[in-house]
């Protein structure tokens, strides 16, 4: 019996992404153990949940994004790397959230918003973030993480 093309469409997506989701897995436990971060977050779970991962240095430049983040900012992860997250923000990003994000990030105190972002093509979207301070060993922040998803 033969088997409609489209099937087989949706074979390659998947792949693609158990690809994706594979090299992102191995980005983040080799960037985990050169910066000999304390705790391990099960990635794999919030990749499955369709979250994107995004990692910054303590100044807060982008040094990992999940692959996933094209579907949701048009920017592919290379694009990213080396800029700031401010590059998603935009004149409808409200400020007072940003204060408040920023005031969380010194403190290295966890926070979860919901701020209107933009995509690289200039549409806006809500975008939930839950983000932490990530230790080392000796209790110095090294990175953070931020956990998002388009609300």
């Amino acid at each position: 019996m033969p088997v409609p093309l489209y099937s087989w469409d949706f074979f390659g997506e998947y792949l693609e992404q158990l690809k994706n989701s594979l090299s992102d897995l191995s980005k983040l436990k080799m960037l985990s153990k050169s910066n000999h971060w304390k705790l391990n977050w099960d990635f794999k779970e919030e990749l499955q949940k369709d979250h994107v991962i995004v990692v910054t240095d303590t100044s807060l430049n982008i040094v990992f994004a999940s692959e996933n983040i094209i579907g949701m900012t048009g920017y592919a992860s290379e694009e990213v790397l080396g800029k700031s997250p401010k590059m998603f923000q935009g004149d409808e990003t409200s400020k007072k959230e940003l204060q408040q994000i920023r005031e969380a990030i010194d403190a290295r105190i966890p926070f979860e918003k919901t701020i209107i972002n933009y995509k690289k093509n200039g549409e806006t979207y809500s975008c939930h973030i839950k983000a932490f301070p990530i230790f080392n060993r000796k209790k110095q922040v090294v990175n953070f993480i931020a956990f998002e998803k388009a609300a």
